[in-house]
């Protein structure tokens, strides 16, 4: 058991230090963020597997990396020189449709890789590249030639209504008060509208959401009625 408590204490840990630090997936951090997070997982284990290492040998160096990662995070924050040592700057690889070698060869990034990313973004043929950029994070960034572009309803002078996101007003069964209020309703709305879906209770709906332009779907679960159809009104 108390092997057991030390896991999940420490677990507990090392999730709360990592939500702190931000929300962004592993391939989305900066190379000193990443070093951070290694750094942690490799703190935890120790008191993990060895019961004689008191568990605060393990907490205070992760809860210091917190504080030491959240100090360079406020540096980088306020200085771009600071930013530019710690995380680097973007680098271009692709101009004007031909390839910039001399920094694939400073950044040792394999060309082969670069045409395989090309590829992932939909511009096999770099002729139809503007502009490929490295950023810091090790994501590629391309910009096709306004040419090869998508074409945009701007461009064909055609105005379009605003598109927002839409409001989920039951996820699994439980009702959003907060975007029933959000958007001026209340449940006396929410069931009526249920009822003229077929469907009794709020508990007996898998997802229902509200659009912009107003339009309400519904889903009922599979156990609800026998499976209803989802509709949109």
């Amino acid at each position: 058991m108390i092997l057991f408590g030390r896991t999940a204490i420490l677990y507990l840990a090392a999730v709360v230090v990592i939500r702190i630090m931000g929300k962004r997936q592993i391939g989305q951090l900066q190379p000193f963020e990443l070093v951070i997070t290694i750094i942690i997982a490799e703190l935890v284990v120790i008191p993990m597997q060895d019961k004689d290492v008191p568990l605060i040998e393990g907490l205070v160096p992760v809860f210091t990396l917190l504080l030491l990662q959240y100090g360079v995070s406020l540096l980088l924050m306020k200085s771009e020189g600071a930013r530019a040592i710690v995380c680097g700057v973007p680098s271009v690889l692709v101009h004007d449709g031909r390839i910039v070698e001399k920094e694939l060869r400073r950044l040792r990034y394999n060309l082969s890789d670069l045409l395989e990313q090309l590829r992932v973004k939909d511009l096999p043929n770099i002729t139809d590249v503007e502009f490929a950029v490295l950023e810091t994070n090790g994501d590629l960034s391309v910009i096709p030639k306004s040419q090869k572009r998508p074409l945009q309803p701007e461009d064909l002078k055609i105005s379009t209504s605003y598109e927002g996101l839409p409001l989920s007003l039951i996820v699994d069964g439980k009702v959003k008060m907060g975007s029933l209020q959000k958007a001026q309703l209340n449940m006396e709305w929410l069931q009526n509208e249920l009822q003229r879906h077929g469907v009794k209770r709020p508990t007996d709906v898998l997802y229902a959401s509200l659009s912009t332009d107003g339009a309400l779907f519904v889903q009922a679960r599979e156990s609800s009625a026998g499976w209803k159809e989802a509709g949109v009104s």
